[in-house]
């Protein structure tokens, strides 16, 4: 669900910044504004990580190879990375350049001074509803966690980008209507900077935001915690209540490497292990479906020693 469910949140996106970027570049051709130039070419940005979002998912489909025997789930977090860069270089630094050069030379909105309002508007009706598709999407796989949470323990990347995105253009567009409004009001350049500034900030903290959190997913991050529970529960009701360790890893969204040490009885034979460890196996894929690669090594735990330490997870260090 929360692929086909970032997908979906994904083409919305597209289907509305292309629409709009046209009509933002038509304006600013009409009137000059530096906001709704640095709004076109955010749209620009937002459109072409889009893009990239949706290569990466149908690169991530392809199947495992000899070279890559773990399959290439991890495309969709380097794509994911890409965005973050194209919207902290292309949308961030350009409209910070753009409020530089306006600042040193401010000039009023001369001519279709009332064109770059109603283009501002529309946008909002429209990256407003792009927003509310994100929202809908992310709340079938949120459940009661909250927003922030969300986006930081989310393993699939579409969603929380898009709905980054979508909340910046949306702030973004609040700027440049303040920005070109203000400037149509006072005939001072000035305000249409300010905007393009605040646009600029508010899009590298975006950028530095998806950043941190696809460099978590690249690197590798374990599975959230009630994925974890259900391992455990799976493991137990399969034989094995004493768990040694357990270590898990996302290969991709919905791809999650399993490794856990279980203590034995030393009475087990062979035969019985190895039905033991399929049955737990296959009640482990029940309770969490995206574990698609298990290994379980039998051991016995000395009663000497000590308890293994579980490492802590990312929320707790």
């Amino acid at each position: 669900m929360s692929t086909e469910g970032g997908t979906k949140a994904v083409v919305a996106a597209l289907s509305a910044n292309l629409g709009i970027g046209v009509t933002k570049f038509a304006a600013w051709a009409l009137t000059g504004a530096s906001s709704m130039l640095a709004e076109a070419i955010h749209s620009v940005a937002d459109s072409g990580n889009q893009v990239l979002l949706l290569v990466g998912g149908r690169r991530a489909k392809k199947e495992a190879t000899a070279e890559h025997p773990f399959g290439y789930s991890r495309y969709r977090y380097y794509y994911a990375f890409l965005v973050a860069i194209v919207l902290f270089s292309l949308g961030g630094l350009f409209a910070l350049y753009e409020a530089w050069h306006k600042f040193q030379h401010p000039e009023p909105i001369e001519s279709w001074k009332w064109v770059p309002v109603v283009v501002l508007l529309v946008a909002i009706v429209l990256e407003g509803l792009s927003f509310r598709t994100a929202i809908r999407e992310s709340n079938k796989i949120r459940g009661n966690v909250g927003w922030g949470r969300f986006i930081r323990r989310s393993r699939s990347p579409e969603l929380p980008v898009i709905l980054l995105e979508d909340f910046g253009a949306l702030l973004g567009l609040v700027f440049a209507l303040i920005g070109v409004s203000m400037t149509i009001v006072t005939d001072n350049g000035i305000w249409d900077a300010s905007g393009t500034l605040m646009i600029g900030l508010l899009l590298v903290c975006i950028a530095i935001v998806l950043g941190r959190e696809t460099r978590g997913m690249l690197l590798g991050e374990s599975a959230v915690e009630e994925d974890i529970e259900g391992i455990r529960a799976a493991l137990a009701a399969g034989g094995f209540p004493d768990v040694i360790h357990l270590r898990t890893m996302h290969l991709g969204p919905d791809d999650v490497l399993v490794t856990v040490k279980v203590g034995a009885r030393p009475e087990d034979t062979l035969a019985e292990l190895a039905d033991r460890i399929d049955g737990a196996e296959r009640l482990v894929r029940e309770a969490v479906p995206a574990a698609r690669l298990i290994f379980i090594e039998p051991d016995v735990r000395h009663p000497a020693a000590p308890p293994i330490e579980p490492i802590p997870t990312p929320e707790e260090s």
